[in-house]
C-alpha cells in the first residue's frame, strides 16, 4: 500500500535524509521502518512485558529448584556419613 505526504517541513525531511544515509538506506526505506515501527510499538511493548514477567516467574522457579537440589544433596551427604 502506498502512502503521499506533503507539506513536510524541509528541515524535517533534511533530518530524515542525514538519518537515512548513515544507515545506507533511502529515505522512503528509513520512513517506512519507521511507520511499520510505530504501527506495531504498542503490541511489541506488550509482548515485552509478558515476556519479562514469564522470565522472572522462571527466574523463581529454578532458585527454588536450586535450593531443593542443595537440601537433597546435604540429606545424602548426611546419609552417607551415618
Amino acid at each position: 500500500m502506498d502512502i503521499f505526504l506533503r507539506n513536510i517541513d524541509p528541515i524535517a525531511v533534511k533530518k530524515f535524509d542525514e538519518m537515512a544515509k548513515k544507515k545506507s538506506i533511502s529515505r522512503q526505506e528509513l520512513l517506512k521502518a519507521v511507520i511499520e515501527k510505530s504501527a506495531y510499538e504498542k503490541e511489541q511493548s506488550e509482548k515485552d512485558i509478558r515476556m519479562e514477567m514469564i522470565i522472572s516467574k522462571n527466574i523463581i522457579v529454578m532458585e527454588k529448584m536450586t535450593e531443593a537440589v542443595e537440601r537433597l544433596q546435604n540429606l545424602i551427604y548426611e546419609l552417607m556419613e551415618e
